[in-house]
């Protein structure tokens, strides 16, 4: 299993890290998704078929872009 924390500089409340939450869990492989408004951080773990630039790329799509 992976796990990576992500800088996501445009969450600005916990509706934002639920947001993120659902998105990320709609991708096949996700296990787990946490998130902190107040650090601005998210924690994801996954295993194949997923792929951090898969998770990356989800996060761009709805206006939460990783900080690289």
């Amino acid at each position: 299993m992976h796990r990576d924390v992500l800088r996501i500089p445009n969450i600005g409340c916990d509706h934002c890290v639920m947001v993120i939450k659902k998105e990320l869990g709609k991708i096949a492989g996700v296990k787990k998704v946490e998130g902190d408004a107040r650090t601005k951080m998210v924690t994801v773990e996954w295993d194949q078929p997923a792929t951090l630039e898969q998770i990356k790329s989800s996060l761009r799509a709805i206006n939460y872009p990783a900080e690289d």
